[in-house]
């Protein structure tokens, strides 16, 4: 087998010594479009709620932050230090990051197939709304892939070519995809899974590289361990104790067992994921207990799929788990699908997801179906250029809301001056607790209450929380978005007099 990074070289030599067929043309054509439609919609698609949170990361630099490690703040940093604070360089930056971790799979992917198979492989990864999701919308997990991917590619090196000083590359790897996402704990533990399953490899548990690359690693995630440790463990235990504690997690559901399924089908395109899922099987048929009989290579490839998978599959009988929590297990898995999935089933994966994409794009352009949430790319401009127009009509009055994050992240993203959260009512705000934190100082003010109506309803009394923190709460005009003449936002705007941070109600 070719080395990594050469292996591509021998296919464009063959690709300009022979006639492109009509199938290879389409191929072509098909990825052409969703490369140019990911282009497009870096400017058509408006910013997302998490685009503004972890820009707002990114004005307050620090180790660590309440929900997540840092890997997403620091590149938000660099490229709006570089190109400015702007929705298209926030979007930007999570395209170039994904372009990265493409590029790193295709030489992971080198690392197990041959030529053909390594295309396959690109293509398959290429094609999924994975990559789309992960190109336009700023999350944890875009640095998150780009170290899993990196740290793979360390980790096989070491392994199976010997190449010692690698794993301190890899330590070093796996401790900043730690720094991206929590999820990275999978890897160290994907590691020693696979050193203890491994007849042929075990030996490297005694093996002197093996710690000094779980130290590197510990080193380098300690900024998170020192943030945590500064804040009473607040994040450690919101990802953990604290999820599992809230309400939705007391039951068992067989409905979100299969909504998972259903939106890892669309996050993955259904042929592939589909078709992840009968491999998996399969080999489980194969082989079951018999760990030893697997091939080494693919065995270290199910050693960071399966626990990923397996785990979140599992908690999702009990727990909501989002659409982007599985997607590291996806890079060893869809090479490991690749080693027995007949080439034919591309061709149904490229249209699929041409189809996919299509809808998407025009759902993006022109809204023609109205998202109810707040987990919506339209409006948000409309509302800062309003907010900003009625600041102006009540100057020295400081800004708020309430809906979780999402309204204040935004217009903190668009304004200069702090806009606070539902810290301001005395309930916990996620990273707005602990950034601009002495609310006391907002003693006597006077605020504007933003309050984000995603069913679209009409504005009635405002909520009755709001009397226990203010004199008084008059309503004022609410603010309509619309979009050829049809509502498609709206927000309800109160003036609310005389701040009291310590919450004493009425006639007490």
């Amino acid at each position: 087998m070719s080395p990594p990074f050469l292996i591509l070289d021998e296919y464009y030599d063959s690709l300009i010594t022979k006639n492109i067929s009509k199938k290879e043309l389409v191929i072509f054509s098909i990825l052409l479009f969703l490369f140019i439609i990911r282009l497009a919609l870096i400017g058509f698609m408006g910013l997302m709620p998490q685009d503004a949170y972890y820009s707002f990361y990114s004005e307050h630099l620090d180790l660590s932050y309440y929900d997540h490690p840092s890997g997403v703040a620091w590149m938000l940093w660099l490229f709006t230090s570089l190109f400015g604070k702007k929705v298209f360089v926030v979007k930007l930056a999570s395209t170039i990051v994904t372009l990265i971790t493409q590029a790193a799979f295709a030489t992971l992917a080198t690392c197990f197939l041959d030529i053909k198979r390594v295309l396959l492989a690109v293509i398959f990864l290429f094609s999924t709304v994975m990559i789309s999701v992960l190109s336009l919308i700023a999350t944890p997990d875009v640095p998150l892939l780009l170290f899993w991917t990196l740290s793979l590619i360390a980790l096989f090196l070491a392994i199976f070519r010997n190449y010692k000083k690698l794993w301190l590359i890899a330590g070093v790897l796996m401790g900043l995809a730690f720094n991206s996402k929590y999820t990275a704990v999978f890897l160290p533990a994907g590691l020693i899974m696979f050193l203890v399953l491994s007849p042929d490899y075990r030996k490297l548990l005694k093996s002197y590289w093996l710690y000094a690359c779980l130290l590197l690693f510990i080193i380098t995630a300690m900024p998170v361990v020192i943030w945590n440790y500064d804040h009473g463990f607040a994040s450690f235990k919101f990802q953990s104790v604290s999820r599992m504690s809230e309400p939705r997690s007391s039951y068992f559901s067989i409905t979100d067992f299969l909504g998972v399924i259903g939106h890892q089908a669309f996050l993955l395109i259904p042929i592939l994921f589909f078709s992840l899922m009968a491999i998996f099987w399969l080999l489980f048929k194969k082989y079951r207990l018999k760990i030893s009989a697997i091939p080494a290579e693919q065995l270290f490839l199910l050693s960071f799929f399966a626990p990923v998978f397996l785990s979140f599959l599992f908690v999702s009988f009990f727990y909501w788990v989002k659409i982007n929590w599985l997607m590291p297990a996806y890079i060893s898995g869809i090479i490991l699908v690749v080693i027995y999935l007949k080439q034919k089933w591309v061709m149904y994966q490229l249209y699929c997801s041409f189809a996919i994409h299509l809808v998407m794009a025009v759902e993006i352009i022109f809204y023609p179906v109205k998202v109810k949430s707040d987990d919506t790319w339209v409006g948000w401009n409309e509302l800062a250029a309003n907010v900003n127009s009625i600041k102006k009509q009540y100057p020295g009055y400081f800004v708020f809301s309430a809906d979780d994050y999402k309204t204040s992240a935004v217009l903190n993203f668009y304004f200069d001056e702090m806009v606070y959260s539902k810290n301001i009512i005395g309930e916990h705000a996620l990273q707005f607790d602990y950034v601009n934190t002495n609310i006391q100082a907002l003693k006597g003010k006077n605020a504007l209450f933003i309050d984000s109506h995603p069913d679209l309803s009409n504005c009635g009394e405002h909520p009755s929380v709001l009397n226990k923190y203010f004199d008084h709460i008059t309503p004022l005009q609410p603010i309509i978005v619309r979009k050829k003449g049809e509502v498609i936002r709206v927000f309800c705007v109160y003036a609310c007099m005389k701040y009291n941070p310590s919450g004493v109600l009425k006639g007490s």
